[in-house]
């Protein structure tokens, strides 16, 4: 964490980069300081966590209800930015509390500062493209141009979702365990308002659970899978301060050879002996 590099940008925009709005969300919300990846089957979790995540929350309502309400995905994403910017902090300061216990969190204040910037910085990117598609609806004339730039930063803040989710707004520079622990919080307090009005959005008992539940209950899987990972290969466990090198996973004891029973000798045959018909 003490070294990691000070740079923001993770790689060189120019003029054209702003022709490529996935190059410019990979250069701003995957900065420099993230530390690289320790494990890449960890990688490959947090990938299948996405996906996954996704897929369970926006598929299955799609398909039930036979289109895609864009109206109601921008209401999401606004819904999606205040339950971060409240979960976020709370999630990360219980964990500050937890770990004081064992080592000092003083030196946490600069990751966890720049974890914060990136935060804003996403959840101002949602607000102002669901405000600028608001002015393209509305604009008259200007809505080619409102429209495309709207639409850029739609490709933006989507690429840009992919890579914060991943990395969780860079909470692994201050403890690997973060991001896993934070989709989860994050995917289970978006479900919790319909768990508690009982808002199946119009959809069966059945198909209804499974709507509401399967974000939550699908991220929670692969995140405990991510963590395990996390403990079982690095040494790295969540309640154990960052500052706290984690010990060295022995390596598993190679598998001993098969069991050969010793033969017991015997003496080389005479092919040309007689033998006794009566076994003497």
């Amino acid at each position: 964490m003490a070294g990691a590099p000070q740079g923001w940008l993770s790689g060189e925009l120019s003029a054209r980069s702003l022709l490529r709005p996935r190059e410019v969300a990979r250069a701003v919300f995957h900065p420099a300081w993230i530390p690289p990846a320790l494990d890449p089957d960890v990688e490959k979790l947090k990938r299948v966590r996405i996906i996954a995540g996704t897929v369970a929350a926006v598929g299955v309502y799609t398909v039930v209800q036979g289109g895609f309400a864009f109206d109601e995905m921008l209401e999401n994403m606004l819904t999606a930015s205040v339950v971060l910017l409240f979960v976020t902090p709370l999630t990360v300061g219980a964990m500050l509390y937890r770990w004081r216990r064992t080592g000092p969190v003083r030196e946490l204040r600069q990751p966890l500062l720049r974890s914060m910037q990136l935060l804003l910085a996403f959840v101002g990117t949602i607000v102002g493209t669901v405000v600028l598609w608001k002015l393209a609806a509305g604009s008259g004339l200007l809505v080619l141009l409102l429209g495309l730039a709207a639409l850029w930063l739609t490709v933006f803040v989507g690429y840009g979702a992919y890579l914060v989710s991943g990395n969780f707004f860079g909470t692994a520079v201050v403890h690997r365990c973060l991001p896993p622990l934070l989709a989860t919080v994050t995917s289970w307090l978006m479900a919790l308002p319909d768990l508690a009005t009982g808002d199946l959005h119009g959809l069966s008992l059945t198909l209804g659970v499974l709507f509401v539940l399967g974000a939550p209950v699908t991220v929670t899987g692969i995140s405990l899978l991510e963590m395990g990972r996390l403990r079982s290969r690095h040494g790295i466990r969540l309640d154990t301060h960052p500052a706290v090198r984690p010990r060295p996973v022995p390596p598993r004891p190679a598998a001993p050879p098969p069991y050969i029973p010793p033969q017991p000798p015997h003496a080389p045959r005479n092919p040309y002996a007689r033998r006794n018909p009566y076994g003497r």
